[in-house]
């Protein structure tokens, strides 16, 4: 499943979603590399 989150105060990123850490930040994974993040809520349409 697609996931998309926040790294720093305006970069986003959406990839593959992995897990999660312990302290609440979604783990995603990017062709080779793995990043961690602050989810980014979903949307929902109208």
């Amino acid at each position: 499943m697609l996931r998309t989150i926040k790294v720093g105060s305006s970069l986003l990123i959406q990839g593959v979603f992995i897990g999660t850490t312990d302290d609440g930040k979604l783990l995603i994974r990017v062709g080779d590399k793995t990043f961690a993040g602050i989810p980014v809520p979903r949307l929902r349409a109208a």
